[in-house]
């Protein structure tokens, strides 16, 4: 059955920003859900609840949510708090059983995204459906993917449709669970500007104290709200504790965002200039979070040498880094003396890591 005709209103639209959605990575006990919707809508500030009813996970014999039996909790979380629900589905019967049990907005998942077969078996069964659905990026950083799954929901006619931008997996990555790549997100704003934008800081930070950073980088950027995982007992949860957060912490971390205007009446803030400026902002958070991940190496390292006795400063080693990279330069337009100092600065500091490393006691 299709949502009721009470619930036929625009969820991701609204006159103020952000949108929160907020609730349990997974539903696990009916008291749980239930005792963490009624704390999230005592904090005025949720405007849909999350909650995960079936999880893909990489390997078989991990949770891999409650399955269908936690529907009925989702539908009495909708009466009781008098706010839209939202669960995660992967195949058509997921969204069959959601259809049943009246859940307001659907999502689709990181590893769903990435398999356009999946996603076009979810879009025919909302064919002649009239109910949100959210898209999250694919695991692998490729727009094209992001976009192909929306345009599949649009060719059958599924009218309200948002994206949530949850980072890319990246497996150098030290400082992320998932490579925020915010130019990502900014390109595909740019490419689909009517489709709204909301960022999951949990699955980027995959831990809670750079929760606030990371949906503040979010609001600066202009997305139209957050989806944050929310738990009452954070530490004991089944699924992906260690990013979720509880109510009252949740409620403290929005009152302490701070909300920007967009000045989209103002021509020069508007200028190609800024654009561009923001494109390099962003360029440049990568390349400092590549530096950290590769100082973090470089500590590896210097506990290596220390425990093996060996030299820091390994000559041969410095001389293949400089020829790569003046290489690099001639093919790509910059400056040989340019990339010299740059590799030297960046040397300079991996030996300083190494021998803080070596030396401590």
């Amino acid at each position: 059955m299709e949502p009721s005709a009470t619930n036929k209103k625009s969820w991701l639209i609204k006159d103020k920003r952000p949108i929160i959605i907020a609730g349990p990575c997974s539903v696990e006990t009916r008291e749980q859900v239930l005792e963490t919707s009624r704390r999230l809508k005592a904090s005025g500030k949720i405007d849909i609840i999350r909650g995960g009813i079936w999880k893909p996970r990489t390997r078989p014999g991990t949770f891999e949510g409650i399955g269908t039996m936690g529907l009925p909790w989702m539908q009495e979380v909708k009466e009781t708090t008098g706010l839209p629900v939202t669960v995660e589905v992967a195949k058509a019967a997921h969204v069959e059983r959601c259809l049943e049990f009246g859940i307001d907005i659907l999502w689709i998942g990181a590893r769903t995204t990435v398999n356009p077969f999946a996603v076009q078996e979810i879009a025919d069964a909302l064919k002649g459906v009239d109910i949100p659905v959210l898209v999250k990026n694919p695991i692998n950083p490729d727009v094209a993917l992001w976009k192909g799954a929306v345009e599949r929901l649009q060719n059958v006619g599924v009218k309200e449709i948002g994206a949530i931008h949850r980072g890319f997996s990246n497996l150098a990555e030290k400082y992320y669970r998932n490579r925020p790549q915010w130019q990502l997100a900014i390109q595909f704003k740019n490419e689909m500007p009517e489709i709204p934008m909301l960022c999951d800081p949990s699955h980027i930070c995959g831990r809670r104290d750079t929760l606030q950073e990371v949906s503040q980088k979010a609001l600066d950027l202009d997305f139209d709200g957050l989806m944050v995982e929310s738990h009452i007992d954070p530490d004991n949860a089944w699924s992906d504790a260690k990013q979720q957060i509880t109510p009252e912490v949740l409620h403290r971390m929005l009152l302490d965002l701070v909300l920007r205007e967009d000045h989209e009446e103002n021509a020069p803030i508007q200028s190609r200039l800024e654009v561009l400026r923001q494109d390099i902002n962003l360029i440049d958070d990568d390349v400092f979070s590549l530096l950290a991940s590769r100082m973090e190496v470089a500590r590896e390292i210097g506990q290596y040498k220390k425990e093996n006795n060996i030299t820091i400063l390994q000559q041969k080693r410095w001389n293949d880094i400089l020829i790569k990279g003046k290489s690099f330069a001639q093919k790509n337009g910059l400056s040989e003396p340019f990339m010299i100092k740059y590799l030297q600065s960046i040397h300079d500091e991996s030996i300083n890591q190494q021998e803080k490393v070596m030396n401590k006691e």
